[in-house]
């Protein structure tokens, strides 16, 4: 990266429920960060969540990982995608259960709009999932554009049902 290279500070969201959930998203979180263009910043502590959608699935692994990229919104979810295919995700079912899902929670304080990407991510503030990790490594006054401080949803969004997983 050159002087010049201008950072972009983004937030993805992981979680799995087949294959071995926690091992799926420690070998993301690699794939991530060794993505060129990529910079691990933070990575939350992992938690355990019921599924969203249909209930006869395992119960989820979820994180959050803070980075520093280079990379354009619509490239970084190509290469998040890629990880994905890479660990067999098989998409057949809405909110069904995965190998792994990557989204892109946040990118910047940017708001996009577009087909195949809309940021920030439209469930964050109905998702404890995502907000509880996000709050262990980001400040709780963090904006989320749309939707206000994190502190604010973090309030509005119970915990219910999700645990953080001893390490």
């Amino acid at each position: 990266m050159s002087a010049q290279t201008t950072w972009i500070e983004a937030f993805i969201g992981l979680g799995s429920n087949l294959d071995h959930p926690v091992q799926q998203l420690s070998d993301a979180r690699r794939a991530i960060a060794g993505w060129a263009g990529i910079n691990e910043i933070a990575f939350s502590p992992l938690y355990s969540s019921k599924p969203v959608g249909p209930q006869d699935q395992p119960d989820y692994v979820n994180a959050v990982m803070k980075i520093g990229t280079d990379l354009p919104a619509l490239d970084l979810l190509a290469a998040l995608q890629q990880i994905e295919n890479t660990h067999g995700r098989v998409r057949n079912q809405r909110w069904g259960a995965r190998t792994l899902d990557l989204d892109v929670l946040l990118y910047d304080q940017q708001i996009i709009q577009l087909p195949q990407l809309i940021v920030p991510h439209p469930e964050i503030p109905n998702r404890a999932f995502v907000l509880y990790p996000m709050a262990d490594i980001a400040p709780v006054d963090l904006l989320l554009p749309g939707f206000g401080r994190l502190a604010d949803l973090l309030v509005a969004c119970p915990a219910e049902g999700l645990q953080r997983i001893k390490a």
